[in-house]
């Protein structure tokens, strides 16, 4: 059976289609993301994981502050499904599973398994928030409360989906860059999460594991925006800086 084309493929395989027909040439600007979340009628959040797709595949290029841009495009048709899945897929998946995880696990984990979570988040509390050690620390605290929840096919469901961050070239592409904009792990929130299990009320349990998770979409579509900004600050205060070089040289 053929493998399903996945949304945000299906958006790339179209803007692909246009820049190779002519549509969109070599050196032109894109359409604006939200344009094009209207145009095939989908989130912005599938729009950039669309664009991202085709700038790693050298299709185009962004140029912060400025827009996306059509490049000389390469010899490499059809390589869209390679990219796997990307970040806002993958927290949609994980916002189902895990939320529902860990309200079943709010009633099923044993005092053992609640002071090892403890132990984890103790150290995650401690640790350098950009850290590999924080880092790997947060997935040990999601794979903790599945496996939690004492049924193995959540568990391998979970882990699965956290090797997907990693294995997926879109994926980790999208987390590597809210890295670079200075989001990491939030202790604050896992110490919701670990509460609610301790109280063993599973509603708060899947209230604070889906806020925790929807502010990690919400950081992925911010840290871009927040970047270009940056970006574009600083192309203005060089321009300024040769401006006024200039300026001063005439003198």
């Amino acid at each position: 059976m053929a493998e399903r084309t996945k949304l945000y493929q299906r958006v790339a395989l179209e803007i692909e289609r246009g820049i190779r027909d002519g549509l969109h040439l070599p050196g032109s600007r894109l359409p604006p993301e939200r344009d094009l979340a209207e145009q095939f009628s989908v989130s912005r959040p599938t729009v950039r994981e669309a664009i991202i797709a085709l700038e790693i595949r050298e299709l185009v290029e962004v140029r912060h502050g400025s827009g996306v841009y059509v490049v000389v495009p390469p010899d490499n048709g059809g390589a869209a499904a390679e990219l796997n899945v990307g970040a806002f897929e993958l927290i949609e998946a994980r916002l189902m599973f895990e939320g529902e995880a860990a309200a079943l696990a709010s009633a099923v984990m044993t005092d053992d398994e609640l002071k090892q979570l403890k132990a984890i988040l103790g150290r995650m509390e401690v640790a350098n928030p950009a850290s590999s050690v924080e880092l790997s620390l947060d997935r040990a605290f999601h794979l903790a409360i599945a496996q939690g929840t004492k049924n193995s096919l959540i568990e391998q469901t979970i882990e699965h989906l956290w090797d997907l961050r990693e294995s997926s070239p879109l994926c980790r592409h999208m987390f590597e860059q809210a890295r670079q904009g200075g989001i990491n792990p939030r202790p604050d929130e896992h110490r919701r999460i670990y509460d609610a299990l301790v109280a063993r009320n599973s509603d708060m349990a899947r209230a604070a594991m889906r806020d925790h998770l929807t502010r990690v979409s919400e950081d992925l579509l911010a840290v871009t925006e927040l970047e270009m900004i940056e970006n574009a600050k600083k192309e203005i205060g060089h321009k300024r800086r040769r401006l006024a070089n200039g300026k001063a040289s005439s003198l």
